[in-house]
Formats: structure tokens, C-alpha cells, sequence
């Protein structure tokens, strides 16, 4: 981005901040830090989270893991600097704090912090390295998912030359994996009084989003284990007795559709997960929220949030609600279900974004959120609504001036309505017409929402209005919205970001003459499309196509 914000800031008229503050620059958005997988202890005395920054000196992301008491009190570091630690877990008798870490020589591996005090000691030493792991209930064990080994992971020593990248799978490539060969992920089971680890899956398949059930035997996982799982994305819930050798696992789900993300009632008996419900090609379908009961290995919809995104489910103590995450219209609320009824009720809603959360014993909710002026914080959730908790940030904008952020709904050439984010840079003033950035997000399987926003901040800060609508494609407006960008990219959507230039255009905020467009990955591909539609951008950037 800082190659090109010159050229494009040649369009602009600046706008001055209110006096005294500063406006957003570069310095400032690569010194944010980001805090996330918030993880609150059994007794409820302590919440864990991950802390995210930039190394700008050895060009990467570093991460560490911090505790704040719950009753107030100053977070306190976990984890040593020289190393990156992430995903704290509590174990369920409260003694440890888990973490994955790639201290050591080892790759990355799951450490144990003593609440008692003394220093992180490592529990595992897979030559590949872990993935994720989970507590089992009694604390005496973990799930473990890693990869298979592959041949440069069993070397003694190292080779002088890399092995050749054999590819033989339809399937040879991913986003964040890179190229694939025939190694696949598995469940795994490590005792902590011996250190043994034993595999429990198997098979030419990947398996993931692993979790014990209540019981201590079971382990509830996610699998495409379809004839020709390169060829497809249906994925299914699947379940192995861990205490019975050569357990074969047992399928729960079998919908023609990607069922993922489980989590697993008190007493064992349902599960809830997302199912992605479409008749249309299976990359559209949304993830809904279903509930499996396993005694009669019937699954439903909750009517209550259909067609609308939910992930992150987790159940309430009694078992009889669960609380989740979901894309509405624009938000990215916390929602509560009632299980037998259905029944909805909305936590935190409106210009809260909430990107993840964790429950106490008390049932006390603390959650990650962001605002349209605030980056991601964490806040605790009372009777009368959120109260900060942990803003890392806080210094770091201090005396910064932000753009100030509006939803409109508004119609495109077909009479349908959409939303458009409009962020209005600092100083703003009615009257006045300015320089304007489209901004199209990704996926298309997204939306905007009131999330704080760092690269439009640096647009606004610039003097631009900044220009963020939700076309057709886009989740959290129903399937059949979504569904109706099917076979015609560059078509429907193409004339909705264009009604929302217009509608800006139209309400006396931009200079029509002073447009650019931006866009990243699906909104990369739809700025390329359309400077080559029309002549009315004097500035384009594309990227992650």
C-alpha cells in the first residue's frame, strides 16, 4: 500500500482534524496491536488472551500470551518475548495454561504454563510440529491435530538439497497452506502423566475442528470422507471412541452440505454445529446454525437465524441456550438460542462488532469487539451493556482523529435494497464535495459492518469519503441475496457498487471527478473488471488476485 498511496492521494483536497488531534497515518496502524483468543479460567478469576504485533525490523508478525484478573488489575505477560506462543487454553482443573508455541528447536508444539508459578515446560515434540489441541474433561489428556510427517521431518540430519514437491492430488493448492501433497491432518491423544502419544484417526482424509465430549471417551471431529474429497466440500460430523484400540470412527451428520464447527452440550446429548444449506453451488451456501440430537441422530435448523452466517457457537452451563456469533444486515452481533424454543435474543447488536467471546462459569460474557473508531478490544458484558475490560490500544490513539462511520439503505437500478458503509473523513462538512475511494470487499462472501477498518481509516485520514457497499453475493442479507450473484460476476454486482457510488454521488458528499477504486482478493477481481467498464476512476488498486 505505501507504493501506491502517493499516486492516488494526488486526487485529494485534504480536510483539516478538529484541533488538537493528529490523523491516522501509517506509523500508527502498523504499531496496533491485535489482542484475540480470549480464553477465560475455570474458576473464572482470570481471562488469557493473544497478543499480535509487527516486527518491522525482522519483517513478521510476532505473538504472545497474556492474563488479566477478572476483578481488575494489570495484564500480566505469560509467555517468553523471544518467541511467538497463541491459542492459551485453561485446563479444566485450572493447575495449567496451554499454549502452542514455536520456542525451541522443535516447530510448533503445546507448552505448560504452571498457574503455581516456575517456567513454561514443553508437553509435546511431534517431529511435524502441532496444530491445534484441546483439554479432555479430567485434565488428563489432550487431543492433539497434526500432519502427517513428512520425509524432511524424520531426518536425522539435514539434507544438502530440498526434496522435489511431488503434486498427484486435484486438489494441489490452498490459500494459507500452499502446495499439498499426500499428508494429511489427524486426531492424536497425549497423556500428560506419561507423554505418550497415540494416533486415533486415519486414512487419506483430513481431519479437523476436533473436541472431547463430556464423557471423556469421545472425540467429536470434523472430515470430508467422501469417495473424492478433492473433488467436493462436504464435510460431516464424525465421532471415535478414543478408549477402544483401533476405534473406527462413527459419521453423525450426512447432509449433501459443509457441516463444521461443533460444539457438544453438558451432558453429551446434542451438538450444534453450521451447516452450509443451499440449492444453489455449495461455495454460496451460507453456514446456518443446526442442532443434532445424537440419541435419534436427527438434525434441525434454527428458524431463528436462518440464512444468516453463525459460527462460534458454545453452550451455556445448563446446556438449555447457546450463544453465537452471527452476520446480520450489516452487524456482527452475539446472539443467544434457545434450544428447545428457537427463540432469539440479541446480546450485543448495532455499531458493536463482535469477533470472538468466552463465557465464565458465572455466565459472565466477555467479548472481543470492534468499533468503527476503536480496533478490536475486549469488553465484559453487564446489565447495563459492554464495559471495557483490556484496550491495548488505547495509548496509541490517543489525540487521533477518526473517520466517522454511517449504514444507508438505499436502492440499486432493480428497486432491491442495499447497504452502503459511507466513512466520512475528519473535519467533514456538509456542502462540501470530496474525493471519493470505492472500496469493495472480499470473498464475495462478506460484508462490511461497523468494524474499526485501518486501511479506510487511512483513506479517510487522507481527506477521501470512503465509499463500502454490500452487493449482491454478499452474506448476511439471506441465500436467495447471496445466491444471485451466481454466474454473473461483474454483472449484478457490478451495478450495485455502482448505485452506491451514485447514491454518495447523489447526497452532495463526493466530487464525482475525484473518484479511485480499491479492492482485495474478490475485490480485486471486481476493480480490475471495472476500470476496464468505465472511465469514471482516475485511480485503481487491485490486489490478492
Amino acid at each position: 500500500m505505501k507504493f501506491v498511496m502517493p499516486a492516488v492521494c494526488a486526487l485529494l483536497a485534504a480536510s483539516a482534524p478538529a484541533a488538537g488531534e493528529r490523523p491516522f497515518d501509517i506509523a500508527t496502524y502498523l504499531a496496533l496491536e491485535r489482542p484475540s483468543e480470549i480464553a477465560v479460567s475455570t474458576d473464572g478469576a482470570c481471562l488469557a488472551y493473544t497478543l499480535t504485533h509487527r516486527d518491522l525490523e525482522a519483517d513478521r508478525r510476532m505473538s504472545s500470551v497474556w492474563m488479566q484478573p477478572t476483578a481488575g488489575g494489570a495484564p500480566l505477560r505469560m509467555t517468553e518475548p523471544e518467541s511467538s506462543a497463541w491459542s492459551p487454553a485453561w485446563s479444566p482443573d485450572g493447575r495449567y495454561l496451554a499454549v502452542l508455541s514455536d520456542r525451541g528447536e522443535d516447530g510448533n508444539q503445546v507448552w505448560l504454563l504452571d498457574r503455581r508459578g516456575g517456567d513454561a515446560q514443553q508437553l509435546t515434540d511431534l517431529p511435524q510440529g502441532v496444530l491445534a489441541f484441546e483439554w479432555s474433561p479430567d485434565a488428563k489428556q489432550l487431543l492433539l491435530l497434526a500432519r502427517d510427517p513428512s520425509p524432511a521431518d524424520l531426518d536425522e540430519e539435514p539434507r544438502p538439497n530440498r526434496r522435489p514437491h511431488v503434486i498427484d492430488r486435484l486438489q494441489f493448492k490452498r490459500d494459507y497452506v500452499g502446495y499439498l501433497d499426500g499428508r494429511r491432518s489427524h486426531v492424536h491423544v497425549i497423556g500428560l502423566a506419561g507423554r505418550e502419544v497415540r494416533q486415533v484417526t486415519f486414512g487419506d482424509f483430513d481431519d479437523g475442528q476436533a473436541r472431547w465430549a463430556p464423557d471423556g471417551r469421545r472425540i467429536v471431529f470434523v472430515s470430508n470422507r467422501t469417495d473424492a474429497p478433492d473433488q467436493n466440500r462436504n464435510t460431516d460430523l464424525w465421532q471415535v471412541d478414543v478408549t477402544k484400540p483401533d476405534s473406527e470412527p462413527e459419521q453423525l451428520t450426512d447432509a449433501r452440505y459443509a457441516d463444521a464447527n461443533p460444539a457438544i452440550s453438558p451432558d453429551g446429548v446434542t451438538i450444534v454445529y453450521t451447516s452450509n444449506v443451499s440449492d444453489g453451488l455449495p461455495i454460496y451456501a451460507i453456514p446456518q446454525l443446526a442442532i443434532l440430537d445424537t440419541k435419534s441422530r436427527k438434525s434441525r435448523l434454527v428458524d431463528s437465524l436462518a440464512e444468516v452466517q453463525v459460527f462460534d457457537p458454545k453452550f451455556t452451563a445448563d446446556g438449555r441456550r447457546v450463544l453465537a456469533i452471527n452476520e446480520f444486515r450489516g452487524e456482527q452481533q452475539l446472539v443467544e438460542v434457545d434450544i428447545a424454543s428457537g427463540e432469539l435474543r440479541r446480546l450485543i447488536d448495532g455499531e458493536n462488532v463482535v469477533l470472538e467471546f468466552d463465557v465464565a462459569p458465572d455466565g459472565t460474557v466477555f467479548a472481543l469487539v470492534s468499533r468503527p473508531a476503536t480496533p478490536p478490544a475486549i469488553y465484559r458484558l453487564t446489565a447495563s451493556g459492554l464495559q471495557p475490560f483490556s484496550a491495548v490500544n488505547r495509548d496509541r490513539l490517543a489525540g487521533i482523529a477518526t473517520a466517522t462511520v454511517e449504514k444507508h439503505r438505499h436502492a440499486v437500478r432493480d428497486g432491491t435494497l442495499i447497504d452502503t458503509f459511507v466513512m466520512f473523513p475528519p473535519g467533514f462538512r456538509q456542502g462540501r464535495r470530496y474525493p471519493a475511494v470505492l472500496h469493495i470487499h472480499g470473498g464475495p462472501w462478506a460484508q462490511w459492518d461497523y468494524r474499526f477498518d485501518a486501511e479506510s481509516q487511512l483513506f479517510a485520514a487522507a481527506g477521501y469519503v470512503v465509499i463500502k457497499p454490500n452487493p449482491r453475493g454478499s452474506w448476511g442479507y439471506g441465500q436467495a441475496f447471496t445466491d444471485a450473484l451466481t454466474r454473473d460476476w461483474g454483472g449484478i454486482d457490478y451495478g450495485d457498487v455502482m448505485a452506491a457510488v451514485d447514491f454518495a454521488v447523489g447526497k452532495g458528499w463526493v466530487d464525482e471527478d475525484r473518484l479511485a477504486v480499491y479492492g482485495w482478493s474478490y475485490g480485486g477481481f471486481m476493480t480490475n473488471m471495472i476500470i476496464t467498464k468505465t472511465d469514471r476512476f482516475r485511480a485503481a488498486i487491485s490486489g490478492a488476485i
